[in-house]
């Protein structure tokens, strides 16, 4: 056996069943379909944050003035949250194609049932579902990121960093959301997702500081995933760098890595045990 076969075939051996290294597939065949289905939906998803941005950062902004981010730098009302609504740009997209998407392959197509009758393991198609979701969210921060540059609101060189920092979003949302969905049945229960995000995406420190609210409060919004999106995107576009956006980048690690390691486990006792 050579070198490099080597590693591939420890990790056949951990994982068995699970990763038959074909998570490829999953996101092709994701990508063909939204390609020639729903495309529209897509490319009007990417409009919501940037007709927020120019109804509220542009037109309240100019009553507004400035505001203070967490480390007391003062930026335009414009600036501060326009790195918000990036964050919630990549949610959006990224908990759309892992929510609803997922769940309609899940329960109503058997889309996944098919799959895993293959050479494909549950970890392949949670790859490959998450990917795709991932794909969705960067491809609508990049946009909106764009965006940004041509208003002149990314104040300093740092911002090319929150391309990937809203990628790791994403990514975090992804695997949520599909580990939750996995486990939902009907149309009701997903209602609850959008019930779950309307509050993060208002509270999260979206619009204003989060040092408006009592500090029991301020606890309950810290402990909200959206919060620390914001505040990683926000240091980063805004130039306010400091240790305290590692601590919001492990959160997302945190996230990805129970999101898989729930969505695979879940795809495996659904439709092989």
């Amino acid at each position: 056996m050579s070198v490099a076969a080597q590693p591939a075939a420890a990790s056949s051996k951990v994982l068995g069943d699970l990763y038959a290294r074909n998570a490829k597939s999953v996101m092709w065949r994701g990508y063909t379909a939204t390609k020639t289905n729903t495309y529209l939906v897509i490319v009007s998803g990417f409009f919501e944050p940037v007709f927020y941005l120019l109804s509220m950062g542009i037109g309240l902004g100019a009553l507004v003035g400035t505001v203070a981010t967490t480390t007391g730098q003062e930026v335009p009302y414009a600036a501060f949250i326009a790195p918000a609504l990036l964050a919630v740009s990549a949610m959006n997209g990224a908990v759309y194609d892992s929510t609803w998407n997922v769940f309609f392959k899940m329960n109503y197509a058997k889309l996944y049932e098919g799959m895993l009758a293959t050479s494909l393991g549950p970890l392949d198609v949670a790859l490959g579902e998450i990917s795709l979701a991932l794909a969705r969210g960067a491809l609508y921060a990049a946009g909106f990121m764009a965006v940004m540059q041509a208003l002149g609101l990314n104040l300093a060189w740092s911002a090319i960093l929150a391309l990937p920092a809203v990628v790791l979003i994403a990514f975090g949302f992804a695997a949520v959301g599909m580990a939750i969905t996995s486990y939902l049945k009907t149309f009701q229960q997903m209602d609850w997702i959008n019930f779950f995000m309307l509050p993060m995406f208002l509270f999260s420190a979206t619009f204003y500081p989060i040092t408006v609210y009592p500090e029991p409060i301020q606890w309950i919004v810290q402990a909200l995933p959206l919060w620390h999106g914001v505040e990683l995107v926000r240091g980063l576009t805004t130039g306010a760098l400091s240790t305290a956006l590692l601590g919001h980048a492990l959160y997302y690690v945190v996230m990805i890595a129970v999101g898989l390691v729930v969505t695979t486990r879940r795809l495996r006792h659904v439709f092989l045990d």
